[in-house]
């Protein structure tokens, strides 16, 4: 699969109902532009960046949310400031009586975010560390056919199965907006680097994998990132929020 390639978008953004469109952005953001983007957040956003306790984290906190406010401000047609969030019981965000629909996720300073029209998206990204066991995680977290392939990989290509599972099962559970609740050894994608990427089996719903798209982000060598969609016969848009040049080389 080709790396993709990121555009600036247009003065006129425009979403059909069969697109996807997804951002990238830089969270490392000088001091001056991030006080006038914390400027739009609202006070229960304020707060939940306050109790990071790490600087950085605040800060990454801070940007992602308003650049989510930003983007969509785009879609919506009004002030980032005053878009108005609500939360589903598991915490997942949404417009209310506004058809679109939307997804984040952010990891080591960079953000990733799916838009779309009246589909469930969810979207996940990870930073590929250089140290990094993830054995355990994997007799955790990991379903037994997912750990059967994982073993049957090529050792030097373990990790990136590793990520590609993890960051593709984040992915539709948070299409799903139900969080742990969803066991995440309950259902089955696909993780070998190179092989069609799926939802391979619910188990006890079987109409669940011919109704979710699941789609690779190809970013660089350091992160991973999944897309998991409602429908198919999609059409995917790739825009860039700020200058990501030395990210994406």
């Amino acid at each position: 699969m080709d790396r993709i390639e990121w555009h600036i978008p247009p003065k006129n953004l425009n979403m059909k109902s069969d697109e996807v469109h997804i951002w990238l952005a830089s969270l490392d953001i000088d001091r001056t532009s991030l006080k006038n983007l914390k400027k739009i957040l609202s006070e229960d956003e304020i707060k939940r960046a306050e109790k990071f306790y790490f600087e950085k984290d605040k800060n990454h906190f801070i940007a992602c949310r308003s650049i989510l406010r930003n983007i969509l401000s785009l879609y919506l047609n009004v002030p980032a400031g005053d878009i108005k969030f609500s939360y589903n019981p598991y915490g997942k965000p949404s417009v209310p009586e506004k058809k679109i629909s939307f997804n984040l996720s952010n990891s080591y300073g960079l953000a990733i975010y799916g838009i779309t029209c009246d589909k469930e998206i969810g979207i996940d990204i990870e930073h590929i560390p250089e140290d990094f066991s993830w054995e355990e995680i994997v007799e955790q977290f990991f379903s037994k056919k997912e750990i059967m392939e994982l073993y049957k990989t090529p050792c030097d290509m373990r990790k990136k199965a590793f990520f590609n599972c993890w960051t593709r099962k984040e992915a539709y559970i948070k299409a799903k907006g139900m969080g742990l609740s969803i066991p995440l050894d309950s259902f089955d994608v696909s993780l070998i680097p190179g092989e069609p990427v799926k939802l391979l089996e619910v188990r006890g719903k079987k109409e669940e994998k011919s109704r979710w798209f699941l789609k690779e982000i190809l970013i660089n060598n350091n992160y991973i990132s999944a897309l998991a969609v409602e429908g198919y016969n999609l059409t995917f848009k790739y825009w860039k929020w700020n200058h990501l040049k030395e990210l994406l080389t």
